[in-house]
């Protein structure tokens, strides 16, 4: 009989540590979530910290930083204005940069418009009353990347990552 007794004894003793392990799966639950949402708040304060960063280096975070080599302020404008409000056409850009620096000719934008398409950094798209103008979906990976929205999926690997 005592061998009867051990086995029981064994059994009561596996429902207990099964019991236990429920309990702490249970309790740990609320630990995994929180560990979850601190590493969101990580990535959140890299991408902070990151455009702090840009922000020490060059004086300001505009969309100008992901098009290399682009020196003048009607461009810059002209990027900036189709950032903040998506597909346009040649007046509205042309109203949306003249509220950025005061002066702009349908002429000049059009002329940098035309150089930024040959760029790649803007895309003309032709329609029934003129051509309407996008950021080229290349410069808007950068930017995202340079933000570090996680849209894209390709925000930059830190050192220690890679």
């Amino acid at each position: 009989m005592a061998k009867g007794d051990l086995q029981d004894d064994v059994r009561e003793l596996r429902k207990q540590v099964e019991a236990l392990r429920e309990a702490l799966a249970k309790v740990a639950e609320p630990y995994r979530e929180i560990a979850g949402y601190m590493e969101q708040l990580q990535g959140i304060t890299r991408g902070y910290f990151r455009l702090l960063d840009l922000y020490a280096k060059h004086g300001s975070v505009a969309p100008d930083l992901v098009v290399p080599g682009l020196k003048d302020d009607i461009s810059k404008a002209i990027l900036t204005a189709l950032f903040e409000k998506g597909e346009r056409n040649i007046s509205q850009i042309t109203d949306s940069v003249k509220a950025k620096r005061g002066t702009a000719s349908r002429r000049i934008v059009r002329e940098r418009l035309q150089g930024l398409v040959q760029r790649g950094a803007v895309v003309a798209t032709p329609g029934p009353r003129g051509h309407t103008y996008r950021v080229s979906e290349e410069v808007a990976a950068k930017w995202s990347q340079v933000l570090g929205l996680s849209k894209y999926g390709d925000q930059p690997k830190t050192e220690q990552e890679q």
